[in-house]
């Protein structure tokens, strides 16, 4: 009983699953059939976009290939025309760099001769700083120096080198001026190693050595030259201390540690001079000689114009007398006139009684009176 309702139940159970299979299948067809009627519909669409996307692809081609053409031309001349540029620049970058090599050149020649004129000189150099480290060639380095600018500024017969004064001692230079002041001796240090070591001192209390040393060298050779050329009644009052260096002189009055040795040169009478200061003093020398020369010139120009005075006395005098010679001449000459007119007239007198009547005896014409020696005739 159970078992016929189980299978009565599975049949129906089972009819019904057919029926649903059969529907379902039925609405897939139908699904499908739609699905390929809308596929073929998306086909002849897209055949149809793509026949007018053939068209106006190929329409854009073909103006493409128009705009690619005229690019090709237009960038065919712009690469002429940049050739042709780049021809016409090429040409004149070349000229000018002919010229730029040119001008280097001649300069690079100018630079060898510079370069060789700094090699003499560096080589001079050399030779400059082994004459200045002996100190003897240094010392007639010096001398040189201070003759060359005395010569320079002065006549020769206003100084006299390497002078040996009363005492034994021999000057440099020896200014010879008049009294007063005298002569004055010049002469040349060069305190070399003192100031390189003042100049190389690195601390202060290697400065403060080398300052002290510089300061003592320095008036040793002040107190050297005021006791040897310094003498009473043969030079002047004063010295000078012929420094051959600008520098050393700006240090000795530029540092104030040192004063003290410009106040002792002072005391002393030894006067310290550079290169430069040298020459203000030699120009003033020069024009001290000029006044002395004009002063003893004085007397004589004086004199001369005294005999000048008494040889103008003497020529108006003469000039007087040539005067009255000339008036005694004036008046013979007036007298003489008056005689040749009377001669004159008396002769015109005579031709007239010649050229009268013949009746006219000549023994009644008067006879001319007897002229006495030396008397004039009125």
């Amino acid at each position: 009983m159970f078992l016929a309702a189980g299978i009565a139940c599975a049949v129906v159970v089972l009819a019904v699953i057919v029926i649903m299979s059969g529907r379902r299948r039925r609405e897939d067809d139908l699904a499908l059939t739609g699905a390929l009627i809308r596929m073929q519909e998306t086909t002849d669409r897209i055949s149809t976009e793509h026949a007018v996307l053939s068209e106006k692809l190929g329409t854009n081609q073909s103006v493409l290939a128009d705009r690619l053409q005229q690019t090709q031309n237009d960038l065919n001349q712009r690469l002429e025309s940049l050739h042709q540029r780049l021809g016409d620049g090429m040409a004149q970058q070349t000229q000018k760099t002919g010229e730029s090599l040119n001008i280097l050149q001649e300069r690079l020649a100018v630079i060898d001769a510079a370069q060789k004129n700094i090699t003499d000189l560096s080589q001079q150099m050399v030779g400059l700083q082994d004459i200045l480290s002996n100190k003897q060639a240094r010392g007639a380095f010096g001398e040189f120096q201070l003759i060359d600018l005395v010569s320079d500024i002065l006549p020769p017969s206003a100084y006299e080198t390497q002078v040996t004064l009363s005492n034994n001692k021999r000057v440099d230079c020896l200014l010879l001026l008049p009294l007063p002041p005298g002569p004055i001796a010049i002469d040349a240090k060069y305190p070399m190693e003192s100031y390189k070591a003042l100049q190389a001192a690195g601390d202060d209390h290697t400065k403060l050595q080398a300052e002290r040393a510089f300061s003592a060298d320095v008036t040793k050779h002040v107190k050297d030259i005021a006791d040897k050329y310094i003498i009473p009644n043969e030079t002047a009052e004063s010295a000078i201390m012929f420094l051959p260096s600008e520098a050393i002189y700006a240090e000795l009055h530029a540092n104030p540690k040192l004063h003290g040795v410009i106040a002792e040169s002072y005391r002393r009478k030894v006067w310290i001079v550079s290169p430069t200061t040298l020459m203000a003093t030699l120009n003033t020398v020069r024009a001290i000689l000029r006044d002395a020369r004009m002063k003893e010139q004085a007397g004589v120009i004086q004199k001369e114009v005294q005999e000048l005075t008494k040889d103008v006395g003497r020529l108006d005098e003469r000039v007087g007398k040539l005067r009255t010679h000339f008036g005694h001449t004036e008046k013979d000459i007036a007298e003489i006139e008056i005689s040749t007119r009377k001669i004159m007239s008396r002769g015109e007198k005579i031709e007239a009684v010649q050229l009268g009547d013949d009746s006219s005896p000549v023994e009644d014409l008067p006879l001319p009176e007897p002229v006495e020696p030396g008397r004039v005739i009125n």
